[in-house]
């Protein structure tokens, strides 16, 4: 029996898949929204909102296992610290998925996925001193 092992492989391996998402989901929680494939999009989604969900949570335990799945010190505050606050009253559907288009090059279908009630300031900041 296959149950909860579904989920789209994206043409990549497993490590190439988890490096991935924790790469997405940091910039995600940098700047709040980002632009991708219409698929690594729906796939991102459950994995930052489980993320948001520990957040909410709070404690030492929750922390360690949200850095575990994140990988990023300054992302993970921001978790814990802005996101939580932001989103402790919302049961679930944190993000939202819109659809923009079609990619020139490859044809790909593009969407942006962003935080429900996100900062409009917080896009295009880079915590490496450069702006993007």
């Amino acid at each position: 029996m296959r149950h909860k092992s579904g989920g789209r492989k994206l043409q990549r391996t497993s490590a190439h898949r988890i490096a991935m998402f924790r790469n997405m989901s940091a910039s995600l929680i940098k700047h709040e929204q980002i632009t991708t494939t219409v698929a690594k999009a729906k796939e991102l989604r459950p994995y930052i909102e489980k993320l948001i969900t520990l957040a909410k949570r709070g404690g030492l335990a929750n922390r360690r296992l949200a850095m575990s799945r994140l990988m990023d010190d300054a992302q993970l505050v921001k978790l814990f610290d802005v996101l939580a606050e932001r989103y402790k009253d919302r049961n679930g559907g944190y993000t939202r998925i819109i659809k923009a288009g079609i990619r020139a090059s490859d044809a790909a279908p593009i969407a942006i996925i962003e935080f429900v009630d996100r900062d409009v300031d917080a896009k295009g900041q880079d915590s490496a001193g450069r702006t993007v």
